[in-house]
């Protein structure tokens, strides 16, 4: 059997759970407040043991934890889970503050187990095709990403999401849910972000869409855009650019199967016969008990494959902690630019942020 895995929290949760029991992991504890999420995962996961509080896994020999819990509350079980040695898939938000990121970064440092970021985003096909391209050299060095995380609803539905402040996505900044942007973009760079200003999309509308512009210590540009906006990317839900001294590589704004490719283009005078290339191009397929995972899926396969070899093989995280509290701390800096009228904001720097004790 794989590693013995707990997932808390039952919507997304559940979902990675499916998912991680095909790769190979052991869904052997569920945990969610709602009675009714509970009963229905158990029915799917016969055998494993339930219950509603998340303390109650902290005593159940676990190799690995998914947390899907609050986006915004996930950092405190993170700690807890890591102090016992327990392997972390932390989705969404690492964290709320720099406090709670700098906490965390101490205690993944202090732990024998890992810490990964459930950042599918990072490998969804679009993305990994930007990349590969990056990564050969054709764009040269890269200047400018633009990224995209956007749903096209109805009114009534975006009031229904964030109208709610008992609920998480009542209560988030518009800013915080941006690590499914800002995650590509500092794996595409390799780079930090040092400051960020954000602005509001629509005065009329203020919670429910904004654009950030990121600097990042290579000297290049990030732009993203995240929220509820018409023209929702049919790749699931997002749609990424980098432009570099040589060429560009960019998703298809296409509908279907399409929005998946990539257009990638290096001006004339980079090659020796001074032609102009521009070309689309199809992702390669991942495949899973030997049948092709359909496109949307691919990212959350690539994922948890990549923490189940963190917890099963010493694999470093594919996603390590550094990384998930500067994605997310870019959207608590970018709260407060909002907040002060889109000045820019410096983004804490976390890179090299040291356990208690180790300074």
């Amino acid at each position: 059997m794989g590693a013995r895995t707990g997932v808390i929290g039952l919507g997304m949760g559940r979902y990675l759970a499916h998912w991680g029991r095909r790769v190979g992991l052991d869904v052997v504890a569920l945990c969610d407040r709602d009675p009714v999420r509970r009963q229905e995962a158990a029915a799917e996961f016969p055998g494993a043991t339930t219950t509603e509080r998340w303390e109650d896994l902290l005593d159940t020999s676990l190799d690995a934890v998914v947390l899907a819990n609050d986006f915004d509350a996930h950092a405190p079980l993170a700690v807890a889970f890591l102090e016992r040695g327990v392997h972390v898939l932390s989705e969404s938000a690492a964290c709320a503050d720099e406090a709670e990121g700098r906490a965390l970064i101490a205690a993944a440092d202090r732990s024998t187990a890992t810490y990964s970021f459930a950042e599918n985003y990072v490998l969804h096909p679009h993305v990994r095709l930007v990349r590969a391209a990056a990564e050969k050299g054709e764009l040269g060095r890269i200047t400018l990403v633009e990224a995209d995380y956007l749903h096209g609803m109805a009114p009534e539905q975006i009031t229904a999401l964030i109208g709610d402040s008992g609920h998480w996505r009542g209560r988030i900044s518009p800013t915080a849910y941006c690590t499914h942007t800002l995650s590509p973009v500092l794996a595409l760079t390799g780079a930090r972000p040092v400051e960020v200003s954000a602005f509001t999309v629509d005065a009329h509308d203020p919670r429910s869409a904004v654009v950030m512009t990121v600097r990042l210590s290579t000297g290049a540009l990030a732009v993203t855009r995240h929220g509820f906006l018409q023209g929702e990317p049919d790749s699931h839900w997002s749609w990424f650019s980098a432009r570099g001294t040589h060429g560009l590589a960019e998703s298809l704004r296409a509908p279907g199967d399409r929005a998946w490719s990539v257009r990638v283009r290096t001006e004339g005078w980079t090659h020796p016969d001074g032609a102009t290339r521009d070309e689309e191009r199809v992702p390669s397929t991942v495949e899973l008990a030997g049948a092709p995972v359909e496109r949307h899926f691919e990212g959350t396969v690539l994922l948890l494959r990549a923490f189940r070899d963190a917890v099963e093989h010493g694999a470093p995280p594919l996603v390590p902690v550094r990384d998930a509290v500067a994605a997310s701390l870019v959207g608590v800096a970018g709260a407060r630019s909002l907040a002060e009228g889109s000045r820019p904001v410096p983004v804490p720097d976390v890179s090299g942020a040291q356990a208690a004790g180790r300074r």
